[in-house]
C-alpha cells in the first residue's frame, strides 16, 4: 500500500507541477501588454511548480500500476488539488478574490461550469480573462484525459483513469486500441473543434482576442467570457447563429466527431439515436421559449423570439450557459424549462454537463417497459436504444446513478438553504453547479458573490461532484472502498 500511495503521490507532484505551466500564456500576454499582472502570475508559476516538484522528486522512481480503485481516488485528487492551486492567481491579481472564491472561480473554470463570483470583466486585465478563459480550456476535455494523452511516462493505469475520467454510460467504448491513442484521438478533435470556433467567431465580427476566448468557452461548454453581457455585447444576431450551431456540435459525442473526420462522412451522426433526441429536445423547447417571449410580447417580432430563444435553448442544454439576454426575466415558464434542461445535458462522450441524453432515454424506455408489464404480466419486453437491446446491468447501473444524483441534488439544495439562502435559490444554485451549468435564475441569475463562504463551498464541491458524474467521489465515501 505503501508504494502505491507513492505512486499516487508522483501523478499528484506531475500534474501540480504541470499546472504550474497555465500561468505562462498569460504573464506572456501580461508582458506584452504592460499589464501590472505579470509578477502575479511568476509568482503562481513558481509556488505551483515548487509544490509539485517537492511532491514529485523523493518518488520519482517510483512505478506502480495502480487498480480500478486507486483510479477514483487519483481523479478526484487530482480535480480537487487542481482547484486550489489554479486558484492562486484569482488571489495575487485583479480582482484579488478570497480564497474561498477564488477556489470557486477556478473550480468553476476546470469543471466548465461557467458561474462566477466576478462582476466588471469589461475592465479586468486582458491576461486574467486569458487565464479565466484557459481553466475552461483545460477542463473542458478533463485533466486527467490530457495526463494520459501527454504523459504515458507515468505508467499509472490510463484505463483506471479513463474509465473514472470520462462520462456517460457507454464510457468505456475506445476509439482506438491503446487508451493513450483514444486520449490523444479526442484531443486532436477538441483542439481542431477550437481553432474552427475561433475562425467562425473571427470571420464574425470578434476582435481576435475575444474569439480565441468565446471559442475556448463554447467548445468546453464552459460559458465563461470576456464581458460580464456575454453574447449580449455584440448585439449580432450572426454570432449567435453561429454560437448557437457550435454550441450544439460541443454537447455532440466527441467520438463521432472523430469517426467524421478520420472516415470522411457524416453518415453515422444520421443514425445515432442519442444525438437526434439532443437536438430533437433543443429545438423544441427553443421553439416553446420563443412562444412564450413572442406571446408576452418580449420581443417586438417572432424572428427576434425565435433568435434568443433557440440561442439560449441551446446553450442550457449543452451546459454552456452563455447568455444574449438576461433570461432570468423573461415571463412565464421560460426561465425555469431552460434551467431544467441542463438535468438533461448533452450526449455522452461530450464536453457537456447534466444526467446526459443516453440517461434519459433509458429512464423513459425503462418507464415504458414497466408500465407494459403491468398491461400483460406474462410478457418479454427490453429495453433498446437505437435499435439495440441494452443489457438488464447497464439499466440497473443507470437508474442507481440517477437516484443518486438525484439525492445529492436535493441534500446540497437542502445545505445551501441552511446558510440562509432562500428555496429558489437554493435550487436554482445547486441545478447550475450540479449540472455545470454556467448561468442561472433567482438570487443567483447575476453571479454567485452574494452567497457567504459555506454556501460557496457547497457549490464548489457540487461543481466537482456533477463533473465527475457522482459515482467517482461518492464510492470514496463509502467505507469498503478504504477496506483492503
Amino acid at each position: 500500500m505503501g508504494s502505491r500511495r507513492q505512486a499516487m503521490q508522483r501523478i499528484f507532484g506531475a500534474i501540480i507541477a504541470l499546472s504550474s505551466l497555465v500561468a505562462v500564456p498569460p504573464m506572456v500576454i501580461a508582458h506584452w501588454l504592460g499589464e501590472n499582472t505579470q509578477g502575479a502570475f511568476l509568482d503562481s508559476f513558481l509556488a505551483i511548480g515548487a509544490i509539485g516538484l517537492l511532491l514529485w522528486y523523493p518518488v520519482r522512481h517510483v512505478h506502480v500500476e495502480l487498480r480500478l480503485r486507486d483510479g477514483f481516488l487519483v481523479t478526484a485528487a487530482i480535480w480537487i488539488l487542481a482547484s486550489i492551486v489554479l486558484a492562486l492567481p484569482f488571489t495575487l491579481a485583479a480582482p484579488h478574490l478570497s480564497l474561498t472564491d477564488a477556489v470557486f472561480e477556478a473550480t468553476s473554470g476546470l469543471t466548465t461550469t461557467g458561474v462566477s463570483v466576478i462582476v466588471g470583466l469589461d475592465t479586468l486585465p486582458r491576461s486574467v480573462l486569458f487565464y479565466r478563459q484557459s481553466l475552461g480550456f483545460i477542463g473542458g476535455m478533463g485533466i486527467v484525459i490530457l495526463a494520459v494523452a501527454i504523459l504515458p511516462m507515468l505508467k499509472v493505469g490510463g484505463m483506471q483513469l479513463f474509465r473514472a475520467e470520462t462520462t456517460g454510460p457507454t464510457r468505456d467504448n475506445r476509439l482506438t486500441p491503446r487508451i493513450a491513442e483514444t486520449a490523444r484521438a479526442l484531443w486532436m478533435v477538441y483542439l481542431g473543434l477550437n481553432a474552427l470556433c475561433t475562425l467562425t467567431y473571427w470571420v464574425g465580427g470578434m476582435s481576435l482576442f475575444d474569439a480565441i476566448c468565446q471559442a475556448m468557452s463554447t467548445v468546453s461548454t464552459t460559458g465563461f467570457s470576456t464581458h460580464d453581457a456575454s453574447f449580449g455585447f455584440w448585439h449580432s444576431p450572426m454570432l449567435e447563429g453561429m454560437a448557437t450551431l457550435l454550441m450544439l456540435v460541443a454537447g455532440a459525442n466527441f467520438g463521432m466527431h472523430w469517426y467524421a473526420w478520420r472516415r470522411a462522412t457524416l453518415a453515422h451522426y444520421q443514425a445515432d439515436s442519442e444525438l437526434r433526441t439532443f437536438l430533437l429536445v433543443a429545438v423544441i423547447a427553443g421553439l416553446a421559449v420563443a412562444a412564450t417571449l413572442w406571446a408576452h410580447g418580449t420581443f417586438p417580432s417572432a424572428g427576434e423570439s425565435l433568435r434568443h430563444g433557440l440561442f439560449q435553448a441551446a446553450s442550457n442544454i449543452s451546459t454552456t450557459g452563455f447568455v444574449s439576454t438576461d433570461y432570468s426575466a423573461w415571463p412565464g415558464a421560460a426561465p425555469m424549462l431552460l434551467l431544467l434542461l441542463a438535468f438533461i445535458g448533452g450526449c455522452s462522450g461530450s464536453t457537456a454537463g447534466g444526467i446526459k441524453v443516453a440517461r434519459w432515454q433509458m429512464l423513459v424506455r425503462q418507464g415504458l417497459r414497466e408500465i407494459l408489464q403491468l398491461v400483460h404480466p406474462k410478457g418479454q419486453f427490453v429495453v433498446k436504444v437505437g435499435g439495440k437491446r441494452v443489457s438488464e446491468s447497464v439499466v440497473i447501473s443507470v437508474g442507481g446513478f440517477c437516484t443518486l444524483y438525484v439525492l445529492s441534488f436535493v441534500a446540497m439544495t437542502l445545505g445551501v438553504a441552511a446558510t440562509g439562502v432562500d428555496a429558489l435559490t437554493s435550487m436554482a444554485a445547486i441545478t447550475s453547479c450540479l449540472n455545470n451549468l454556467g448561468g442561472s435564475i433567482a438570487g443567483v441569475a447575476h453571479g454567485f458573490g452574494g452567497l457567504d463562504d459555506l454556501a460557496t463551498w457547497i457549490c464548489s464541491i457540487a461543481m466537482i461532484l456533477g463533473r465527475l458524474e457522482v459515482f467517482t467521489i461518492l464510492v470514496l465515501l463509502t467505507p469498503q472502498f478504504w477496506n483492503e
